[in-house]
């Protein structure tokens, strides 16, 4: 017995300590944490070419520390050069992101937790008619419900896109037993348009998801790697469409694609100035146009049904390439339409959006992030974090358990200060956190608004794709996420609405594609039993 419990201690012990050195690894700062405000080598102290070289060594290596960072956690990923390129760009965006701070996991909890309850104080401070700002017109609320079907229809499109991990999420009882017969078949002639689907797992789930034949896919292809996103063509007889669904995010490689978020230039035939857009996303997009084109994939699409037009769907990841690949192939396709469901906001210049606005239209679910996600709104939110616990009076602890409760049964928000101002900054004595604690910055002037993201040329700001219709939450559902206990409403909304990250328990789940579904087919469902409700339009608030 001794023995037995000798070697169960050693072994915890060795957990104990392959634990700490990950911890290490990612948590221990090379270049040292936080800076005193007026450090004797500070740049200030030295003369023009010394402070350069010495910020350039202090970014190269806090580059190569993060890059190393980034490696060891996608360790799976091949080599490649995408991959090596992918792993650059990652890091150079979170050392530029952290380069200004020192935060503690704990610091941004609170951060989160204050940020949480300010906004939901500012949202029940507000009168009706400041959330509504008027109501649409007729054509405007035909527009908006012939749209909203068209979500409707493909948006098991972009589900497919997924394969079979997506299904077996969605039916974790019976979509095992629904596609088990599929798998492992032998492979008959008719499967051969499929890539890289060595168990035709993926395309039994495809064909379950869809309600199609197999005889209506062209190509089917799951090959993944760094700006390489697996898609599907298929021809879609009910709307006499030929469908490219691109798959979002889902392995290692495809977040290296979403890492990659400095800009690119876009080569178009097209006049516009600044086509500009990010740059992970846009190589992903130029590979399925690629294969679409160069491979002869859509040719091959169009020789069956030459009649039908191309619609172009995606979700997260698949929808900003789909929305990309829409404006590379329209001067190709002039009637082309592209469906983006949840897409990132940092994807477009604001040409290239305005441009878009004719034949993509993006569908937008309550407090999702993703759409509210890009460079400039991340900086935003560190800003707002820094602002927000530097300037509470509150134990951190205190901060953390009121939020847990909040976030988990409601009540009433906190009401702690957190905006200095002439009436509390007396009675603020001990604040949470000082804030020249939380910024690293030589300069005694140093504000976050320096902050090295802010680059114009490297990080601009960046706009979603196309018209968009958002789906609100009513005001009473639930709470957790649970879409069979909420009720939406459709409404075209602008892009402004979604400049600042929101904060909340459903900002994380109103992104997952079945939750997406389900709330899409309640807001269908709903307006299809009230279409012959007399003054049903004016109840649909809208932003021109």
């Amino acid at each position: 017995m001794h023995c037995v419990g000798h070697g169960v201690c050693q072994h915890e012990s060795w957990i104990v300590m392959a634990a700490t050195m990950v911890t290490i690894i990612f948590v221990f700062d090379p270049l040292g944490g936080k800076m005193a405000p007026h450090p004797p080598g500070c740049p200030e102290h030295l003369d023009s070419n010394n402070s350069n070289q010495l910020l350039t060594g202090l970014k190269t290596a806090a580059k190569s520390v993060w890059e190393t960072r980034v490696m060891f956690c996608c360790c799976c990923v091949g080599q490649d050069d995408n991959a090596r390129v992918a792993f650059s760009s990652a890091a150079d965006l979170f050392s530029t992101y952290f380069s200004d701070t020192d935060l503690v996991p704990s610091d941004i909890a609170a951060g989160f937790t204050l940020l949480h309850q300010q906004q939901d104080n500012i949202n029940n401070s507000l009168e009706p008619q400041e959330v509504i700002t008027h109501f649409p017109g007729q054509s405007q609320e035909a527009d908006l419900d012939a749209e909203v079907e068209n979500c409707h229809h493909y948006m098991p499109f972009a589900a497919a896109a997924y394969g079979w991990p997506l299904y077996i999420y969605r039916n974790p009882f019976t979509g095992l037993c629904r596609i088990g017969g599929d798998c492992c078949r032998s492979r008959e002639t008719e499967y051969d348009a499929v890539e890289e689907d060595q168990h035709n797992c993926h395309f039994a789930s495809i064909l379950k998801t869809t309600g199609l034949q197999y005889r209506d896919f062209i190509h089917i292809s799951f090959h993944d790697k760094v700006y390489e996103l697996p898609f599907i063509v298929v021809l879609d007889h009910r709307k006499e469409a030929v469908v490219v669904a691109v798959r979002g995010t889902m392995s290692v490689q495809d977040v290296l694609t979403d890492l990659s978020a400095e800009s690119e230039n876009l080569e178009l035939d097209i006049e516009l100035q600044d086509c500009v857009a990010h740059k992970g996303i846009a190589q992903a997009a130029r590979y399925v146009y690629h294969r679409l084109v160069n491979d002869g994939i859509l040719s091959q699409a169009f020789s069956v049904a030459p009649e039908y037009r191309l619609v172009l769907v995606g979700h997260s990841l698949g929808a900003g390439a789909a929305a990309l690949l829409a404006i590379m192939l329209r001067r190709t396709y002039p009637q082309v339409r592209a469906y983006a469901f949840s897409p990132p906001r940092g994807l477009l210049s604001k040409s290239l959006y305005e441009y878009s606005k004719d034949f993509i239209v993006s569908l937008i679910l309550g407090m999702d992030v993703i759409p509210r996600l890009s460079v400039t709104n991340m900086e935003d939110l560190k800003r707002r974090i820094l602002r927000v616990i530097a300037n509470c009076n509150k134990p951190k602890y205190k901060i953390l358990l009121h939020g847990c409760w909040y976030g988990l049964f409601g009540g009433s928000p906190d009401n702690s200060p957190t905006e200095l101002d002439e009436s509390n900054q007396r009675a603020l004595t001990q604040p949470l956190l000082g804030e020249q604690s939380l910024l690293t910055r030589c300069s005694p002037g140093y504000s976050p608004s320096d902050s090295p993201l802010d680059s114009p040329t490297k990080y601009p700001t960046l706009y979603p794709p196309g018209r968009i219709i958002h789906l609100e939450e009513e005001s009473g559902s639930g709470r957790f996420g649970c879409c069979s206990a909420a009720r939406y409403r459709a409404r075209w909304a602008h892009e402004a609405e979604f400049g600042k990250i929101l904060i909340g328990p459903k900002m994380l789940t109103d992104h997952l594609p079945n939750i997406l579904n389900q709330a899409l087919d309640k807001v269908v469902a709903d307006r299809t039993a009230c279409v012959s409700c007399p003054g049903q339009g004016g109840s649909h608030a809208a932003v021109a």
